[in-house]
């Protein structure tokens, strides 16, 4: 091997090193920022209540309906145990790369990604609950993703949407404005899908760090 080509190969090796501990380390930092994010959700979310909401066994299939980067799904996976299964969807694919790194790094072996689209998720069928956590507002027709959703559901499957409420009319309008959604709208289209109205909180949490107030609804299917 010539002395250039050694040098070129030298050069080539040392960049190629420098790339992937250059991603390594921005892949670190991201996930140990998104840790710190999720432990402060911790105090102000309620997680152990949502999750209590839906009244899940070991062995069961769950959704979390626009999973984001799976703080939900982790902490959903120990309640159904190794021969239950997690199902994570969202639209968007690096947070489900996220979720995917964090759920094997986790040991999490009972977690499945899937990439949804934004009117049908691609749901498996027969699963026991389906929560939707902070994504509800999102949905640009909420009415193809409510058949997809009971149409996954078994019978007496639970459905369980926490989101927050718009502040009161006489308020400025915030940043925020566009992520919010009231208690009554989702009542009636959950209704109007079918769905049974197990429970409503409309003060499920009052004041989150940001000063939102958030609603939590039960639902099953008949």
């Amino acid at each position: 091997m010539s002395y250039r080509l050694k040098v070129f190969v030298f050069v080539i090796s040392t960049l190629a090193t420098l790339f992937v501990l250059n991603i390594g380390y921005s892949a670190f930092e991201a996930f140990s920022r998104l840790n710190a994010v999720e432990t402060e959700r911790d105090h102000w979310q309620r997680p152990s209540d949502v999750i209590q909401a839906l009244n899940l066994s070991s062995g069961n299939e769950v959704v979390d309906l626009g999973c984001g980067s799976g703080y939900f799904t982790l902490k959903l996976s120990s309640p159904v145990g190794d021969g239950g299964r997690v199902v994570a969807e969202d639209i968007r694919r690096l947070p489900l790369m996220f979720l995917w790194v964090r759920a094997i790094s986790r040991r999490e072996h009972n977690v499945r990604v899937v990439l949804g689209e934004p009117a049908d998720p691609h749901l498996p069928s027969h699963v026991n609950a389906i929560l939707i956590s902070n994504t509800y507002h999102e949905f640009t027709d909420s009415r193809p993703i409510l058949v997809h959703v009971y149409q996954s559901l078994v019978p007496a499957g639970r459905l369980v949407v926490v989101d927050r409420e718009p502040k009161p009319a006489s308020s400025a309008i915030s940043k925020s404005a566009e992520h919010e959604i009231s208690a009554e709208r989702v009542d009636s289209e959950l209704r109007q899908a079918n769905f049974e109205i197990v429970s409503r909180d409309d003060r499920f949490i009052e004041h989150d760090s940001y000063g939102e107030n958030w609603w939590l609804i039960v639902a099953r299917k008949p």
